[in-house]
């Protein structure tokens, strides 16, 4: 039984639209280009690829839906000159209809089995589509957090950045990480920003060069620099080891002058002679050595700033941002290291025998070249990333997921767990399902090989030929093609040709096409056809009919589909209103048991599905009333219905002239012309009078509708129903 008709994106069903259901008959009622043919054709051909959209709930696999509408006519008739095959039911043998009805009785126990299990799979399966929805969300937070316009991380995400659940099952179906994570998400988007730099490969940072030993470890430091031992006076200074006080003293003898005064006593005690002797004493060996010592300390501090120079320059190296405080401290210790040292050179300049020994600034030089050292091995992998920046991209992307799969591992193990689950569920489900349609299938085979022997042609024949003579047409009938065949054909009683059905009125083939439908509604089309439970759909069944033929074949319906249990379920659809009331159940607990009412609309927003209660069925006349109630109704199908309202009320109900109300100056405004041209007939043979539905104003319209009656006293009836 159909539950639920989905209609989308087809012809006029622009938006998506539902037909709902519970009941046996369904009844739609629809003017024409509202979408009945479309629904009808969907539900004859669903396979058709224009139908993509649409879909179908509630039908069993037994159950079998026959159409009846121009699609029908077209296949059955107007492609061939003869009518297929018949089989009927109706002559089953008594043991035959026993074994029938037994089997068709154990596939309802089948089926009804299959509602519970589907009913249950439906509520496990929407349980976890809810887990599902949930779990998609949370992990949806990947691409909104990592694929704005500035995130050097969005290409991770790349394929996978317009579907939920797209990205979902990529995550889901990574395998489970076994390395352990040493890295942030931090560093892999400072690795990131790095290779789309666009800076190149990096030279690597030289070393800080070491102070010499010759200069930090000289001999000459440790040395004591004293005087000749030849000299008279060097045994005095010797014992006295006041070298470096007499040295210094010579400094302020005046031998220009007179060199026999004592610069410190200011007595002449000196004497030429010994002036020499402190002179001996105080060679160019003595000399040389404090020269040296000089140099050294000359070298050493411009080894020193060339070092502290090169220190400072590191700074400036962005792959060194992370070590500037240890820089920063090793540089201190050093300048510290290099002023205590020069000191001591510098006392050792100033005296001479003094022994010294420096502190060796290869330690701290080291420490800051290990850090150099780490720089270089950053630099070296960033070019090798350089050099083949894809790989490089892709092991951050692998990274990157990585870092994601441990952010959500425990959305991944829910999922695991509720899958896994969810799986077993659906096997067992699909086995028992298996089982069920075994089983089917076994009485079908049942029900199939009985049906071949209860197939009655000529009785299906006989029974289309009273039905036509019962509703009145006598000028045709229905003969036998081929015996061997079994093949049928229309002929008309008057004329040898075989090839009369194309002379046929559209309304006579309506109504034998429709008993041809019939027919195969009590039987079966195909020998081996299974159809347990029918679902019938007859699409306007009455167009190009008479009145009376109207009036039949609605009590043919009532009689072969509405009040008889051999159907699962009825369709019928309808432009007629009068034809609609006809089917429609006059007794109000009977309707409200078995009965559904339906209105087929279409506006501006396409075709849609409406529940009609009882009390709203009325005639075409008033039809014409409620569409135009509706602005959203196309402009054309407005006008039209307002003039057949005039024509019809003016011209069949108060049998009077109505064309000198347009001749009212109220109604000669230039907003109603339109409207005027459009109602006044004679006005249509002037070309340049076509109505265009570019000037349609619904609002112009209305109101000029509404001074029609106004000007001809029946503003009460006009207000009555525009209600």
């Amino acid at each position: 039984m159909i539950t639920k008709i989905k209609m989308n994106n087809v012809a006029s069903y622009k938006n998506l639209t539902s037909l709902e259901t519970d009941k046996k008959v369904n009844l739609l009622y629809g003017l024409n280009g509202t979408g009945k043919s479309t629904l009808s054709n969907f539900l004859y051909n669903r396979s058709d690829d224009k139908f993509a959209d649409c879909s179908i709930e509630g039908l069993m696999e037994t159950d079998t839906i026959l159409v009846y509408n121009q699609q029908f006519i077209k296949d059955n008739f107007y492609e061939t000159e003869d009518i297929p095959g018949i089989f009927t039911l109706s002559k089953e043998n008594k043991e035959i209809k026993e074994l029938i009805d037994k089997a068709k009785n154990e596939i309802s126990i089948i089926e009804n089995n299959h509602k519970v299990l589907d009913a249950e799979m439906e509520r496990v399966s929407s349980e976890y589509e809810e887990n599902l929805k949930a779990w998609q969300k949370k992990i949806w937070a990947i691409k909104d957090e990592f694929t704005g316009k500035d995130s050097v991380l969005a290409y991770c995400l790349d394929g996978l950045k317009k579907s939920k659940s797209q990205l979902f099952t990529f995550l889901m179906d990574r395998e489970k990480v076994s390395e352990e994570i040493d890295y942030e998400i931090e560093s892999l988007i400072k690795e990131a920003e790095e290779i789309t730099s666009g800076e190149g490969k990096v030279l690597s940072i030289n070393k800080i060069g070491l102070i010499e030993d010759k200069l930090e470890k000289s001999e000459l430091l440790k040395k004591v620099i004293v005087g000749n031992n030849n000299s008279t006076v060097a045994s005095v200074i010797e014992e006295l080891k006041n070298s470096d006080w007499v040295n210094k003293g010579m400094e302020f003898i005046d031998t220009d002058e007179d060199p026999s005064l004592c610069p410190f006593c200011q007595q002449k005690t000196i004497s030429k002679e010994f002036v020499e002797q402190i002179y001996k004493y105080f060679d160019n060996s003595y000399e040389d050595d404090k020269n040296k010592l000089s140099f050294l300390l000359k070298d050493y501090s411009d080894k020193a700033f060339y070092i502290f120079d090169e220190i400072e320059k590191l700074k400036a190296n962005r792959f060194l941002n992370n070590n500037i405080n240890d820089i920063e401290r090793n540089l201190l210790t050093l300048e510290n290291l290099i002023k205590s040292n020069k000191s001591k050179i510098e006392d050792k300049i100033n005296t001479p025998s003094l022994s010294v020994t420096l502190e060796s600034s290869e330690k701290v030089v080291s420490n800051i070249n290990k850090i150099i050292e780490d720089a270089n091995q950053r630099i070296l992998e960033y070019n090798k990333k350089i050099e083949n920046i894809e790989a490089s991209r892709n092991k951050i992307k692998e990274k990157f997921w990585n870092l994601m799969q441990i952010r959500f591992d425990t959305i991944i193990n829910d999922y695991n767990k509720k899958k896994k689950e969810h799986d077993n569920y659906v096997k067992e489900y699909n086995k028992k399902i298996d089982g069920f349609k075994e089983e089917i299938e076994n009485q079908q085979s049942i029900i199939r090989e009985n049906q071949k022997k209860t197939v009655n042609i000529d009785e299906a024949i006989d029974n289309i030929k009273r039905t036509l003579l019962d509703i009145g047409i006598m000028e045709f009938s229905i003969e036998k093609y081929s015996d061997e065949e079994s093949l049928y054909h229309i002929k008309r009683t008057d004329c040898e040709d075989n090839h009369v059905f194309q002379t046929l009125s559209e309304g006579e083939k309506m109504v034998i096409s429709f008993l041809y439908f019939l027919e195969r509604c009590k039987g079966e089309v195909k020998s081996d056809s299974t159809s347990t439970n029918k679902i019938i759909i007859i699409d306007d069944p009455i167009s190009s009919l008479s009145h009376i033929h109207v009036f039949n074949i609605g009590r043919l319906i009532h009689n072969e589909f509405l009040r008889t249990d051999k159907y699962e379920q009825i369709f019928v659809l309808t432009h007629s209103l009068y034809f609609f009331y006809e089917l429609t159940n006059i007794n109000h607990e009977q309707r409200e048991s078995t009965q559904k009412l339906f209105r087929l609309c279409k506006n501006e927003g396409g075709s849609s599905f409406n529940i009609m209660k009882y009390e709203e069925i009325q005639n075409d006349y008033q039809a014409y009333w409620y569409i135009i109630k509706d602005q959203n109704q196309p402009p054309a199908l407005i006008a039209n219905c307002m003039r057949n309202i005039i024509e019809y009320f003016f011209n069949f109900v108060e049998k009077q002239d109505y064309n000198n109300v347009f001749q009212k100056p109220e109604l000669q405004k230039t907003n109603f012309m339109a409207f005027n041209r459009y109602m006044n007939r004679e006005s249509h043979s002037k070309g340049q009078n076509i109505f265009d539905t570019k000037e349609f104003n619904y609002s112009d319209f209305k109101r000029a509708f509404e001074l029609v009656f106004q000007h001809t006293g029946y503003s009460k009836h006009y207000k009555k129903m525009m209600k």
